[in-house]
């Protein structure tokens, strides 16, 4: 039978409603319960909406229009929640920026994107944001903030914002903005709220997909607050939800998944502006946290803190998480030591983003096992990448999904749309997945990182699931390296689980105990950590160019 997984209508109906909206109906339901927790602010679902209420007018006194594309780069942060609720009811667009971009990362961001209006924190870790913003806008100082700035150099830009709180040279600092919604009143943010559709861009998301160019993912107001919906159904989530997260807000993990999570249910997100371990595991005391959104790198450490044994964790229901490869041993510590059952996410920024998700009545191996199974009104089909033909359940192909939330669009690249997204709506992956009739699947990685080994095509996700199979391996990754007798050989890259030594000849035979001789791998590197994106992910371009050097091959 082909693998093909019909769109599931069982589930809550999709609703038409903009995030503006959405707000405005929590408030008035549940004016007085906590919404956010973020630092030292606490905010009611109440005071939420009064305070987007307020900087939504200031945005609009300040110029910006319904269709402006509005760029935030900064960690999270109070004002940025505002942000992400009032550019939705005002019909702006949010662009997300990862705030570790430098000058010529953010300079074709701004240009592509055709930013008119920047938010930005003076830094974030170790990058100097401020530095940055002097280096691409060198008239930004001397600019007038209230009135914007007109420049040959980004043209499109026209108005510069301060985060807070400290100050941006030339910038507009955010508590002035909030001054300018004396401006506009309340009936004019009526109007402009109404005006706004479920169907109109919410928020574009720039993903570098498999090649070439970052491209700017176009997903609606109807795309992300549904796929917040069904994903907080699915799992269970109610409105006396206590959802913890440092994931950032310039990801949909952070801005769709945790902010509009909640908003679905009437939830309380706690943040924290960055992840350590021990404040995570001091928050979970602290506020009661059910559920944690992390990454596994992220779970590792708090199952490692020293602080763990003394914590109270018995608030902490569900464990959310996602990923190619999730340690099943981590996933049962997490329910040994924490409590916490498995919700394991596959999804995609083009997908707004959650495609499946674990099903809580399955059992416990299952859940660990796989990336769940569609949420409702989601459609799959697995394809030979080659000829795009079908292929049967349980063989590997390339991942199709068609949906509500699938992307509009990638912004001002009809091209690179039409080569993801086909006249029926069904959106190119880019991952190879094995789909069971049961519609559970399973991720075996993307189709730029298969291998092929002598003629034969090597999955790595189906090493690292292994590899992480051994007790004292915490983390796993697979590449391909250059070889001139089998045309690609395997080269595995491995952490330790606490803090023994890992010997690599050790774990080579165990490796040549437990697998099939073909994916055997035949080099293998123990590392103290992995190299990291900004929101956990592994940078497998730095492994690759970790493993040429140790190997002196080409990149």
């Amino acid at each position: 039978m082909q693998a093909v997984w019909t769109a599931r209508t069982d589930g809550p109906a999709l609703r038409d409603i903009t995030i503006g909206a959405a707000l405005d109906e929590q408030a008035s339901l549940r004016p007085d319960a906590m919404a956010v927790i973020l630092g030292d602010h606490r905010l009611t679902w109440g005071t939420l909406a009064a305070q987007v209420d307020v900087l939504a007018r200031a945005l609009i006194g300040w110029g910006v229009d319904r269709g402006d594309h509005v760029a935030v780069m900064g960690p999270n942060s109070l004002p940025w929640v505002l942000l992400e609720y009032a550019l939705g009811k005002i019909g702006a667009v949010l662009v997300t920026v990862n705030p570790s971009f430098r000058t010529q990362e953010l300079s074709y961001l701004l240009q592509q994107g055709q930013i008119s209006t920047l938010f930005a924190a003076s830094h974030y870790r170790q990058v100097d944001i401020a530095a940055v913003l002097e280096t691409l806008l060198p008239d930004l100082s001397t600019s007038d903030p209230v009135n914007g700035r007109t420049s040959d150099v980004l043209p499109d830009l026209r108005r510069v914002g301060s985060l807070g709180p400290d100050t941006l040279a030339g910038a507009l600092p955010f508590d002035r903005l909030l001054t300018m919604a004396d401006q506009v009143t309340p009936d004019d943010l009526a109007r402009r709220a109404t005006a706004v559709q479920p169907d109109d861009v919410f928020q574009i998301q720039y993903t570098s997909g498999t090649t070439g160019k970052p491209k700017g993912a176009m997903l609606t107001h109807k795309g992300t607050y549904n796929n917040a919906r069904l994903m907080a159904d699915r799992a269970g989530f109610g409105p006396d939800e206590r959802l913890l997260s440092a994931m950032p807000f310039f990801h949909t993990a952070g801005c769709v998944c945790n902010v509009l999570g909640m908003l679905a249910v009437g939830g309380c997100l706690i943040t924290l502006p960055d992840f350590d371990a021990g404040d995570m595991l001091a928050a979970i005391e602290d506020h009661g946290a059910t559920a944690i959104n992390a990454v596994p790198t992220m779970y590792l450490r708090m199952l490692e803190h020293p602080d763990l044994p003394r914590r109270d964790v018995s608030s902490f229901r569900i464990a959310f998480t996602g990923g190619t490869s999730i340690p099943p041993a981590m996933m049962r510590d997490l329910k040994e030591r924490m409590g916490a059952d498995p919700m394991i996410i596959m999804g995609m920024t083009e997908c707004s983003p959650i495609i499946t998700q674990t099903d809580p009545a399955d059992d416990f191996e299952t859940r660990i096992s796989t990336a769940g199974k569609p949420l409702p009104h989601i459609a799959l089909r697995i394809i030979d990448p080659d000829t795009g033909s079908p292929v049967a359940f349980g063989e590997p192909g390339e991942l199709l999904i068609q949906g509500f939330g699938v992307t509009r669009g990638y912004f001002n690249m009809p091209d690179q749309t039409a080569e993801t997204i086909d006249a029926d709506g069904w959106l190119r992956s880019g991952d190879l997945a094995v789909l069971a009739e049961t519609g559970h699947l399973r991720i075996v990685g993307r189709i730029k990182d298969m291998l092929i080994r002598g003629g034969e095509n090597i999955y790595p996700v189906e090493i690292e699931e292994a590899l992480l199979q051994h007790p004292d391996i915490a983390q796993a990754q697979v590449i391909g390296v250059p070889d001139e007798q089998m045309g690609e050989e395997i080269c595995a890259f491995v952490t330790p689980a606490g803090a023994a030594p890992l010997d690599p000849d050790a774990v080579k035979d165990w490796c040549k105990a437990t697998f099939a001789r073909h994916k055997m791998p035949r080099h293998l590197h123990v590392i103290d950590a992995m190299p990291l994106t900004a929101n956990g992910k592994v940078q497998k371009f730095e492994l690759r160019r970790m493993a040429a050097q140790m190997l002196d091959t080409p990149t």
